[in-house]
C-alpha cells in the first residue's frame, strides 16, 4: 500500500509540491483495510496536516426548517450537533436549539401536527442509508416515539389533515413496487388503511381546508405527472385539468376557501408558471406569465390574505409575496442573492418562515415580518470559525456547445468559482446528479476548501437535461440522446482551454449519482484531456443498474434512461455504458460508494473498480457499510472528503508523474 510517512509535518499545500504521487498501478487485494464501517482500498494514509486543515470546513453547520409549532412555541428545525441531523426546537428568533431526537441515524424529515393538542410531530428515519424510511410520531410532552409504519417498506410524503389527528402517506407495503396512499390516525398509532391502491407512484400532497378531499399526484417522469382530487369518504378520483398534453406539475396547494388550487405547471409553455385552478368551472388561470422561469414553491397564509412563491431564476431564487385575492405584488428588498426554500406562514399570520442559503453562508432559518417586511434571523449556523466574507462567490458563465438552437450555438450555463491570483489554476468540474438536478449557488464547504486552500478553480455546469431551463432542455439527454450531455463536458474542456487563468492540462471531473456516471463517461471520452476522476455512487452499466435498482424506482428511471427490455435500447445502453468502455480509462480514479444504496447498488461501483483494475488502471476505492446513496454521517463524510482532497493533490495539483515512476 502506498502511504505517506506518519512523520510528515509540512503544511498541506506543500504536500502537492514535495510528496511524490503513488505509482499509478492496479491495487492489490492486500490493499483492503477496514476501519469501523469503512472499507478502504488503495487509499494512502491521510496525513494529519490534511485532516487538520479540513477540520474547520467540515465543522460548518446548517439548519433546515420543519415548520411552526401551532401553540406559539417557536419552530422545529433539523441540524447536526453530533454525527447526524436531528430535530431541534427553537423557541424564538436567535434562541437556543433544544435537541428533541437523539439517534445514530439521521432524521430525514419532520412534519408538525397542526393541532396544538396533539403536542407532536411525525418524523422519517431509515437504517444505514437504505432509504426504507419509517414514520414515527414523537410526543413532545413525554419525549416518546411510536412507530407508525410496518418497519420494512418505503414510506413518505406525509400530509396531516387539518384536524391534526389523521394523516396520509405513500407506502410500498403492498408489493414493494407501487406507491399506495394510506390513511393513519394518531389516536390509533401503528395501524393504517389504504385510501388508494393502484399501479404506479402516487403521492399525497395536501388535505382540503374542510378535510373532505385530498390532493394527490401520480408521478411518471420529470416531464409528466397527473394531479387528482380524491374524495376521502368515497375514494373517488377526479383528475385536475385533464387533456392530451403531457404536463409537468410542480408545487400545489389548496386555496384557503377550498374553491380552487394554486399550482405550477408547464402547460403550453417552456417554464412552470404559477396558476389557479377553479374547481367549479375547471378554468386554469395563469398568474405569472410575466416571469420566464420555473415557479418552485407555493404557500398561502392561514387567513388567506397572502400568497408566497419562489422562482428559480437562472439558478438563483427570487421570492414573491402577493396579497389575495387581488394578486398585488409586495416589494421585498431584504433578500441577498442565493437560494430560498421551505416557505411556511406562522399560525398567527404575522410571519413567513423560510430557509436561506448563499455561497458564503450555510442554510439558516429566517422569518419575514409581514408588517415591516424585514427579515429576522432564527438560527445562526457556524462556519467553523472561518471568515465567511473571504469565501468565493461564483460567476454565472455560459459556454457554447456542439449543437445549435434557433440557428445559434447552444449555450450551457455553469457556476464558476475562481481562486485568488492570476493562475493558471487547476480545475475541478463538478457535475450534479439527477440527471434532472441543477447546480445552484448554495453554500458548499467542500467547494470553498478547494478554492481557498487548494487553489483549485471549480466549475459546476448545468449540462442538457438539467432542471430550470425549460422543458425542452430537460429532455435533451433522454434515451438515445444520453451521450449528448457528455459532449457538453467536452465543450466545457474547450472553454477551459481559452482561459489564461485556467490550466487546461490539469482538469479533474467529480460527481455523484448521475453525476458519477457523467464522471465515468467523461473519463472514457476525454481520458487524454483529464488528469483524474472522482465518482460517487455512479452508474457504471445502465443494464445492470436498471435491473437491480429498487423495484419502486425502475419504471421512473426507464422513462429517463430508456427501457432495457427493448432490444434496440438495450444494445444502445450497453454500448454507451462506462463499464463497456472502461479500457479507455488510463488516468487515476477514485470511487466512493455506500453498501446499502437502494438507487445505484454497490455492485455498480464494484464492477467498475474491478474492470479498471483488470485493465491495469489505478483506483482508490472507499465503501461505507452503514451508508446508502451518499454519505450522511459526519465521520464517514469527513474521511471521504479528506481522501478526496489527498487524491486531488496527488493527481491534479502535482506535475504529471509517468506510469511506474
Amino acid at each position: 500500500m502506498n502511504a505517506l510517512p506518519r512523520t510528515m509535518l509540512m503544511p498541506v499545500l506543500c504536500l502537492a509540491l514535495l510528496a511524490p504521487a503513488p505509482a499509478v498501478t492496479a491495487a492489490a487485494a492486500a490493499d483492503r483495510v477496514e476501519k469501523g464501517n469503512l472499507v478502504i482500498e488503495g487509499v494512502p494514509e491521510i496525513p494529519v496536516q490534511v485532516m487538520d486543515r479540513l477540520v474547520q470546513y467540515q465543522n460548518t453547520r446548517s439548519a433546515t426548517f420543519s415548520g411552526w409549532l401551532p401553540d406559539g412555541g417557536g419552530i422545529l428545525i433539523r441540524t447536526r450537533f453530533g454525527d447526524t441531523l436531528q430535530v431541534h426546537q427553537v423557541a424564538r428568533a436567535g434562541g437556543d436549539r433544544r435537541q428533541l431526537t437523539f439517534f445514530q441515524e439521521p432524521v430525514a424529515g419532520a412534519s408538525i401536527s397542526p393541532n396544538p393538542e396533539t403536542h407532536g410531530f411525525i418524523y422519517q428515519r431509515d437504517v444505514g442509508g437504505s432509504e426504507f424510511y419509517q414514520l414515527y410520531f414523537m410526543d413532545m410532552k413525554t419525549g416518546e416515539s411510536t412507530l407508525l409504519t410496518d418497519g420494512k417498506s418505503l414510506n413518505g410524503a406525509l400530509a396531516w389533515a387539518n384536524d391534526g389527528k389523521r394523516f396520509t402517506f405513500y407506502t410500498t407495503r403492498r408489493n414493494g413496487r407501487d406507491w399506495d396512499i394510506h390513511l393513519g390516525d394518531i389516536r390509533n398509532a401503528g395501524t393504517s388503511s389504504a385510501l388508494l391502491e393502484k399501479e404506479g407512484s402516487w403521492v399525497p400532497i395536501e388535505w382540503s381546508p374542510d378535510d373532505t378531499k385530498l390532493l394527490v399526484v401520480k408521478l411518471v417522469s420529470a416531464n409528466e405527472n397527473y394531479p387528482y382530487i380524491m374524495d376521502v369518504s368515497t375514494r373517488a378520483l377526479t383528475q385536475i385539468n385533464p387533456g392530451k398534453e403531457k404536463i409537468s406539475y410542480a408545487a400545489q396547494t389548496w386555496a384557503r376557501d377550498g374553491k380552487g388550487i394554486y399550482l405550477a405547471s408547464d402547460e403550453g409553455t417552456e417554464f412552470k408558471h404559477l396558476r389557479y385552478y377553479d374547481l367549479a368551472t375547471g378554468k386554469m388561470t395563469v398568474l405569472s406569465a410575466d416571469i420566464p422561469w420555473d415557479v418552485e414553491g407555493i404557500t398561502t397564509s392561514r387567513d388567506g390574505r397572502y400568497l408566497a412563491f419562489t422562482v428559480n431564476e437562472d439558478g438563483v431564487t427570487k421570492i414573491h409575496l402577493r396579497t389575495l385575492p387581488d394578486m398585488k405584488e409586495i416589494t421585498l428588498t431584504d433578500f441577498p442573492v442565493g437560494l430560498v426554500s421551505s416557505l411556511d406562514f406562522s399560525y398567527d399570520n404575522r410571519k413567513l418562515g423560510l430557509v436561506m442559503s448563499t455561497p458564503r453562508t450555510p442554510g439558516d432559518v429566517f422569518a419575514l415580518d409581514l408588517s415591516t417586511r424585514k427579515l429576522e434571523r432564527w438560527t445562526q449556523s457556524e462556519v467553523g470559525g472561518l471568515d465567511s466574507d473571504a469565501f468565493a462567490v461564483p460567476e454565472l458563465i455560459r459556454y457554447e456547445t456542439f449543437d445549435k438552437t434557433s440557428g445559434k450555438p447552444r449555450s450551457i450555463p455553469a457556476f464558476y468559482y475562481k481562486p485568488d491570483g492570476p493562475g493558471p489554476h487547476p480545475v475541478v468540474i463538478n457535475i450534479h446528479g439527477g440527471p434532472e438536478g441543477q447546480a445552484r449557488p448554495s453554500f458548499s464547504s467542500v467547494v470553498q476548501y478547494y478554492v481557498k486552500e487548494l487553489g483549485v478553480a471549480v466549475l459546476l455546469p448545468n449540462v442538457r437535461g438539467s432542471t430550470g431551463y425549460g422543458k425542452t432542455y430537460l429532455t435533451l439527454d433522454n434515451g438515445f440522446k444520453r451521450e449528448d450531455s457528455v459532449k457538453d463536458i467536452g465543450a466545457l474542456l474547450d472553454w477551459i482551454g481559452t482561459r489564461s487563468e485556467l490550466d487546461k492540462d490539469r482538469v479533474a471531473v467529480t460527481g455523484g449519482s448521475y453525476g458519477g456516471y457523467m464522471v465515468l463517461a467523461s473519463m472514457t471520452h476525454y481520458n487524454d484531456r483529464l488528469r483524474a476522476g472522482v465518482d460517487t455512487v455512479g452508474i457504471s452499466n445502465f443494464i445492470t443498474f436498471l435491473e437491480t435498482t429498487q423495484d419502486y424506482r425502475q419504471d421512473l428511471r426507464r422513462v429517463e434512461y430508456g427501457d432495457e427490455r427493448d432490444p434496440e435500447m438495450r444494445g444502445h445502453l450497453e454500448r454507451i455504458s462506462p463499464k463497456t468502455n472502461a479500457s479507455k480509462i488510463t488516468k487515476p480514479m477514485m470511487i466512493i460508494q455506500g453498501l446499502n444504496d437502494p438507487r445505484v447498488p454497490v455492485t455498480e461501483s464494484e464492477q467498475m473498480v474491478d474492470t479498471i483494475r483488470d485493465n491495469g488502471g489505478s483506483v482508490w476505492y472507499l465503501m461505507a457499510k452503514d451508508e446508502g446513496h451518499g454519505f450522511r454521517k459526519k465521520t464517514n463524510r469527513d474521511y471521504a472528503e479528506a481522501a478526496t482532497s489527498l487524491f486531488l493533490e496527488y493527481f491534479l495539483i502535482q506535475a504529471p508523474v509517468a506510469q511506474g515512476d
